[in-house]
């Protein structure tokens, strides 16, 4: 049985690592989920016309990137945990972490709709594809956001 002093002794670390998994995990979530989707819609295109291979893939790469921010932000939260990171540290780091968890994980899928529009798009219209990649990319901006203001959170988080 856990006794109290030893729970509180850990919280800290035990939060911080809280913030990074969640920031790993949530935003990887939407990532995979969203590359899939996109992925299903270019194979169908694909199919059809197996020149647009190359085409198609950049759509389904773009809902990819909130994994990669999610990671390095789970990266960094992590370097940022010790034994000794305090209740209040640790509460930082998993705040700070809160931001890329979940814009990550919505913006990916959201990411993905727009991305299999785009593969409609090039399956109707070729010359219109920087259209659809200009709609994707708009999602992505939300994406940069919470993975700005995550870094910045994590930079000011309490350490000790």
């Amino acid at each position: 049985m856990i006794n109290l002093e030893t729970l509180f002794a850990n919280l800290g670390p035990v939060l911080g690592i809280l913030g990074a998994s969640l920031a790993a995990i949530l935003s990887g979530i939407g990532s995979a989920k969203a590359v899939g989707m996109v992925g299903e819609a270019a194979a169908g295109l694909v199919i059809e016309e197996p020149e647009k291979f190359g085409k198609s893939l950049l759509f389904q790469l773009l809902p990819g990137s909130q994994g990669l921010y999610g990671f390095v932000i789970g990266l960094l939260a992590t370097l940022k945990i010790s034994s000794s990171t305090s209740v209040l540290s640790g509460a930082a780091i998993l705040f700070a972490c809160l931001p890329i968890a979940f814009v990550g994980l919505h913006s990916a899928i959201a990411q993905a709709k727009v991305s299999v529009a785009g593969i409609t798009l090039l399956a109707k219209n070729e010359e219109h594809q920087f259209k659809g990649i200009v709609y994707a990319v708009m999602v992505e901006i939300y994406a940069l956001l919470g993975f700005v203001i995550s870094i910045l959170l994590l930079n000011n988080a309490v350490i000790g």
